[in-house]
């Protein structure tokens, strides 16, 4: 069966729940971003473990992208989306290797599931030190709104929204 490309970006909601969530799927290939690198350190989570295949961002045309066009991957999950990310798959930038991949499996048609980190006005969330609150600029979470409306693009705001999507788009 064909894999899912599962995209971190640089934010930690939920993120280990959100790794443990795609370790346990066994279809699953990994895409780091140069963030999600820093930030699973700084978290204290270790992606090797998953016993996945992974990709950084290291090279600057990230050729990889171009399985997503061929075939390859049977969709894509972003997941967490900070948003920053959001903010460029809305506006078309395709800079990183995550945002590439993004603009690929949309030029593929494929399905993209995303889980932006900015879906409510105020949201707790647990930074690596430790519980805190935020508070999402009006910008991020009307990017988050404009993404939900593209074609083949499912946004989720929870984890429990995450599973259900998952179930639904690559059972």
């Amino acid at each position: 069966m064909k894999k899912i490309g599962w995209a971190v970006t640089g934010a930690g909601h939920l993120i280990r729940e959100i790794l443990d969530l795609a370790a346990a799927r066994g279809d699953v290939e990994l895409f780091l971003s140069r963030s999600a690198v820093e930030i699973l350190k700084m978290y204290k989570l270790d992606a090797a473990a998953m016993g996945v295949k992974i990709h950084t961002d290291t090279l600057a045309s990230a050729p990889v992208c171009g399985k997503f066009a061929v075939g390859h991957y049977r969709g894509l999950v972003v997941a967490p989306a900070s948003a920053n990310s959001v903010a460029k798959f809305v506006t078309g930038v395709a800079d990183t290797l995550v945002t590439n991949i993004f603009a690929q499996a949309g030029k593929a048609r494929l399905p993209v599931v995303v889980f932006p980190t900015d879906v409510a006005p105020q949201m707790e969330t647990v930074s690596p030190s430790g519980p805190v609150t935020v508070y999402p600029r009006k910008i991020d979470l009307e990017n988050t709104e404009r993404l939900a409306a593209f074609e083949g693009v499912t946004v989720v705001r929870s984890l429990d929204e995450l599973r259900r999507a998952l179930e639904r788009v690559f059972p």
